[in-house]
């Protein structure tokens, strides 16, 4: 054998299941020998290992002729592929062995003599009806042997000296059929044996098998190959293993689960194994102890992308702080639970279940114990479920009966979700981060443990919460930015707006406030259009218009909510003046989403309905933005709430309110027809979509109940004394144009009116005033109305839309703390709920 030090080359399933393949791992063998010693193990080709576990389940069935069709397709696969795969097809034609000369015929019968066996057995089955672990596993083994043939012939037919190592001349194992356990002394001692006789060959070794002290064939387990290939590295001293497998490497997460997974380049092996345990699908549990007995680095490559390097799992790990975290997750899992009734009997609880659950031959994945030992949780297999509640039960059947013991609890379908991080104990608050992310989607954590290495940290949560959990903790630990998925609804005058300032400012947000808005929804009256990675803005609206419309007067929005719970902290923003938007507001803070509104109407909901969406919001820890419900992008009612927190007694709350009412106001004051007017304000989006809504007063009445219940007052729309800006009877025309031409009959009325104040050195503004100190006393505490100001009143100076709220408090009494600017129109009230959206998304940030 060479002085050089050997490399093992593990090559799985879907690397060599598909002829161009197969011919790319034939070419890589051949220019990797060159380098040095080479052992390449290999796994059964593309969906074998799948096709003869249900051939023999088939014919444990009786159903001989399906397993033996099964066989048929097993065999004609790798015809299908060796042919393909072959570089040397034109010798192959010319007749003889697969390993030197012949055609499709002659490689044909190997192939069926490598399975005639395997057909023996599978008949066997048939006629017993008998399938034993034992049988199941000598069927098994026949993927991962025809899968080696193979490849070593078609190597030694492109001229590459190579010797077929059968696993199971080295590897030795226990009886147990399934997974069985290596004795890893004795196989190291026959692999150093067997590797004298290879001399400049290349060794070709089917993994997964393994062999009994008696001869009997065994399996490891699920990525056992994995395994074989770092026990051969172990034997040989190896340099180096490499995997080859379909991915670039390890990710992040399970990129079905979460889009934004990413190739993780560097990890120790200590953290590798911990992702083993905990069910990282590209781990045997088992295949990091070799290489990390043997200081051997381990480098995971795809055959699809030979040209990315991959992950390399070392000793040393990457030097890098911030080095990804990564997310395991493992379903079809139940929880366990038992706890005692009695403080007294604690002794020994947790190590007597345990012991009983192993001596059943359990799988426990996860166990952990109340800091007294008082209770104790297992995650277990699903299909395991019921031997350990009758085991536990068994072992504790005394206390049981004497009522110390409450009776096994069973919680099933759960997932492990599990963080691991080399670097993870190094910073605090990684556990804050973890179960706030949950707790901020409403996902209910039953069980939670860590180790004291500090290297991972696993929690269980419900099946149907596996895919939210797992995005939501990705997102929290592996994000430079603070994604925020907003389902937006509305598409008029604000809806559209907003959209076009979130796509606007998207990229600033994230470099300079590392923000992530991600727009994943888009519903208007009829229609919708979602998707979790993100609504690309161009053409955005006219996709949605291309939409089948909904059969409901507006698409459902439950099934919406349910998507969007899933995805980093949710938003619903809604941009409409619809009514009934309260049950979704509910509904969202139940999914554990956040709310923001510019839609006044859930809040003049009468007093107890408004109180319970607001209680809702809290009992749910959701947050409830509705800043543009009275002042657009006006901060009022932060700046109301903030003098309320702050102790101030608040004495009297005067405000135009209404940008509209307020560019009417002062249009008329300098000669505009109030018709004239309306029609301007319309066409600049200052109105509400029927004017009547704005002229009725109704808007304002709804924007000062609003202030007065942030004061406090139990007050309802009926308690607010409003008189609209013209008189009631022109309120009750539907039609839109209609009520426009309608108002012609008032523009003489209204110079008039306009120009009595002005002879008394007044200017008219409609106007809210609350009042608290009213409340109670029989006098209006909210009135709404036109009226007539001096010019030393803060509103006498308002121009076109402004709006303003003046605060006279205790503090404030002299001169009143005024809020004055833009009060009306689609860009700024659209600025304005970006803004709630951004504060939710700052405040998370800054936990």
């Amino acid at each position: 054998m060479s002085s050089q030090q050997f490399r093992v080359l593990k090559f799985g399933g879907s690397s060599l299941g598909r002829p161009e393949r197969l011919a790319w791992v034939l070419g890589r063998i051949d220019e990797e020998r060159r380098t040095g010693p080479l052992a390449v193990v290999v796994s059964a080709l593309g969906d074998t290992t799948d096709w003869l576990l249900e051939a023999a389940q088939a014919a444990a069935r009786g159903e001989v002729e399906r397993a033996l069709g099964l066989v048929d397709r097993v065999e004609a696969l790798a015809v299908e592929v060796a042919l393909g795969a072959s570089a040397e097809e034109a010798q192959l034609a010319a007749g003889g062995a697969p390993g030197g000369a012949g055609g499709a015929r002659p490689l044909a019968r190997h192939v069926a003599g490598q399975l005639a066996p395997l057909r023996d057995v599978v008949q066997g089955i048939g006629l017993t009806r008998d399938l034993s672990p034992q049988t199941l596993d000598r069927v098994l083994a026949f993927g991962e042997l025809l899968s080696a043939q193979l490849v070593s012939a078609l190597l030694e037919t492109r001229g590459v000296p190579v010797t077929f190592v059968d696993a199971r001349q080295w590897v030795r194992t226990d009886a147990t059929f399934g997974a069985a356990q290596v004795d890893v002394a004795a196989s190291r001692e026959r692999i150093a044996w067997l590797a004298k006789g290879w001399g400049e060959r290349v060794a070709v070794v089917p993994g997964f098998i393994g062999q009994t002290t008696d001869g009997r064939t065994t399996t490891l387990g699920r990525n056992g190959s994995d395994y074989t290939a770092a026990l051969l590295a172990r034997g040989l001293w190896a340099r180096e293993v490499v995997v080859w497998t379909d991915v670039d490497g390890l990710s992040t997460a399970d990129p079905s689960l979460v889009s934004d997974a990413y190739p993780v380049r560097h990890l120790t092996h200590h953290e590798a194994l911990e992702l083993a345990s905990v069910g990282a699908r590209m781990f045997h549990p088992r295949t990091m102890i070799p290489l990390i007995e043997g200081c051997i680095p381990l480098r995971i490559r795809s055959t699809l992308t030979p040209e990315q390097p991959g992950t390399l799992i070392d000793a040393a790990g990457s030097p890098d702080a911030q080095r990804p975290t990564c997310i395991a997750s493992r379903e079809g899992l139940a929880l366990v639970g038992v706890e005692v009734r009695r403080l007294s009997q604690l002794a020994h609880l947790g190590e007597r279940a345990v012991g009983a659950l192993r001596a059943a031959g359990i799988t426990l994945w996860m166990t952990t114990q109340s800091a007294h030992g008082q209770s104790l949780a297992v995650v277990v297999p699903i299909a395991e479920a019921e031997k350990a509640d009758g085991a536990l039960r068994g072992e504790l059947a005394l206390e049981l009966e004497r009522g110390e013991v409450e009776p096994p609890r069973v919680r099933r379908p759960v997932t492990l979700v599990t963080l691991v991080a080399e670097a993870m104990g190094h910073f605090p608050n990684v556990a804050g981060r973890f179960f706030g992310a949950l707790g901020a989607a409403g996902i209910n954590v039953h069980a939670i443990a860590q180790g004291a290495s500090s290297r991972s940290i696993s929690c269980v949560v419900d099946e149907a919460d596996t895919a939210g959990a797992v995005r939501l903790t990705h997102s929290a630990f592996n994000l430079a930015h603070q994604q925020v998925s907003l389902l937006v609804l509305g598409k008029g005058t604000v809806g559209s707006r907003l959209l076009a300032q979130v796509y606007a400012q998207q990229a600033w947000l994230a470099r300079q406030h590392g923000i992530a808005l991600r727009v994943v929804g888009v519903v208007d009256s009829r229609r919708f259009l979602f998707d979790e990675r993100g609504l690309a803005e161009e053409g955005l609206l006219e996709r949605l218009a291309q939409q089948p419309a909904s059969p409901e007067r507006a698409p459902a929005l439950a099934p919406l909510l349910e998507r969007l719970r899933v995805l980093p902290v949710p938003v619903l923003v809604d941009c409409t003046a619809a009514e009934g938007m309260e049950a979704h507001y509910h509904d969202a803070f139940v999914r554990g989403i956040h709310v923001v509104a510019a839609n006044k109407k859930p809040l003049a909901l009468p007093w107890a309905k408004r109180e319970a969406l607001l209680a809702a919001a809290r009992r749910h820890h959701r947050i409830y933005h509705y800043e543009t419900t009275v002042g657009a992008s006006l901060p009022v009612i932060d700046t109301l709430a903030n003098l309320v927190r702050t102790g101030d007694t608040v004495r009297l709350v005067e405000g135009a309110l209404s940008g509209t009412l307020g560019f009417l106001s002062d249009a008329v004051t300098r000669g505009v027809p109030l018709s004239a007017a309306v029609r301007q304000a319309r066409e600049r989006g200052y109105t509400e979509p029927h004017p009547r809504e704005d002229l009725s007063g109704l808007d304002v009445r709804r924007k000062a109940l609003i202030l007065a219940r942030e004061l406090g007052l139990p007050l309802d729309l009926d308690d607010v004394e409003v008189e609209p800006f013209v008189p009631a009877v022109l309120l009750a025309e539907d039609s839109p144009e209609a009520f426009l031409a309608s108002l012609e009959r008032l523009d003489r009325e209204m110079e008039e009116r306009v120009r009595a104040l002005q002879s008394e050195g007044m200017v008219l503004r409609y106007l809210a005033r609350v009042d608290p100190a009213a409340h109670g006393t029989g006098r209006p505490a909210v009135h709404v109305g036109p009226v007539g100001v001096d010019r030393g009143h803060p509103a006498a100076h308002l121009k076109g839309a402004e709006a303003l709220v003046a605060f006279t408090t205790e503090r404030h009494r002299e001169y009143p703390l005024l809020v004055r600017g833009a009060g009306a129109g689609g860009e700024v009230t659209a600025s304005g709920v970006l803004a709630d959206v951004l504060r939710i998304a700052q405040g998370l940030r800054g936990r």
